[in-house]
């Protein structure tokens, strides 16, 4: 009797043992920061478009560096498991499993090949120190469309000179321009309300059939602590810009340049809501290009509406301080 006893008390024992870990693991006692602290990631990751802009853009501000939001996860998580606090474990594995939903599409290569022709967008930057370079990465990098922004009158006559023998066919206006290996026609500013031209539209006729292209550098913004994320002029910009794309009469419309703002952004919906990412339609990862060093977040933009993309990718650092982008398209 007693051997037979002596294991179903061990094992009694074992079991009280085991559910004592169990109830310490979750226990709120424990954790209770971390915990709250996850809750908050999660609604943040959920419910950015419910952040208000009223007070310093601040919704705006959020969604620029929205993906970045997931680098909290890993903190909390290391956190939580060194605690020991099972309820912090399982409010870390919440905005994991939002930021999955809202970017893990990103991290899978989309690319299904070369495309009929390759586009190119990028903010030179006036202060480029180095434009020989800047043209050589240009016509290194077989685009058939290139699209600079930021190019003074001086750098105007350089870019011209220097991609002459490349692309025969451009425009400039104001501080922005088109260069092509395709027929440029029908060109038309588009008025940004800036008080000089960051915009235009233009007719590129490609093998294939005619394609409008806008190209565009949207007023920059700024962040400070008295006024917060300042972008008003951005804003209205953008309107302006998506009115002009919703009256475009082609079919095929591509969308080329510096949009100082990504595509989670709610104030770039005019234009958002109309066109769609090359870079979220066949690129892999997030396609960074600004700032050039360390780029932070994807504010150079290629756009399309009637155009299939099949590729997407970010070019190395020139003396810019952006990163040019890429994209092939199919006709």
């Amino acid at each position: 009797m007693v051997r037979a006893d002596g294991p179903a008390v061990l094992a009694d024992g074992s079991a009280e043992e085991g559910r004592g870990r169990v109830r310490r693991w979750f226990s709120w006692r424990r954790g209770r920061v971390l915990t709250v602290l996850g809750l908050l990631l999660t609604l943040l990751l959920v419910g950015h478009a419910q952040v208000p802009n009223g007070v310093g853009n601040l919704g705006s501000l959020l969604e620029t560096f929205l993906p970045w939001l997931g680098l909290a996860v890993p903190v909390l998580l290391g956190l939580a498991l060194r605690r020991r606090a099972g309820i912090a474990v399982l409010a870390a594995l919440l905005p994991a499993a939002v930021w999955l939903n809202l970017f893990g599409a990103l991290l899978v290569d989309k690319s299904s090949g070369p495309g009929d022709f390759t586009v190119l967008t990028h903010n030179v930057a006036a202060a480029n120190d180095d434009p020989q370079g800047t043209i050589r990465m240009l016509t290194s990098s077989g685009a058939r469309i290139v699209a600079l922004e930021e190019v003074s009158a001086d750098a105007a006559r350089t870019y011209s000179a220097g991609l002459a023998a490349a692309y025969p066919y451009h425009v400039v206006e104001g501080t922005v321009g088109l260069w092509s290996t395709y027929p440029v026609d029908e060109v038309a500013v588009v008025d940004l309300r800036m008080g000089w031209t960051r915009a235009f539209r233009a007719r590129v006729t490609t093998p294939k059939g005619p394609v409008a292209v806008y190209v565009a550098h949207l007023p920059s913004v700024r962040v400070t602590f008295d006024t917060g994320f300042t972008a008003g002029r951005r804003d209205v910009s953008a309107r302006l810009l998506g009115d002009a794309v919703a009256h475009e009469p082609l079919d095929k419309v591509l969308l080329l340049g510096d949009l100082n703002g990504t595509m989670n952004d709610r104030s770039l919906a005019p234009i958002t809501s109309q066109l769609r990412s090359a870079q979220g339609a066949a690129g892999d990862g997030f396609g960074f290009s600004w700032p050039a060093a360390f780029p932070l977040a994807r504010i150079d933009q290629i756009l399309s509406r009637g155009l299939t993309p099949t590729d997407s990718r970010t070019l190395p650092a020139d003396a810019s301080d952006h990163r040019a982008v890429a994209a092939d398209y199919r006709y």
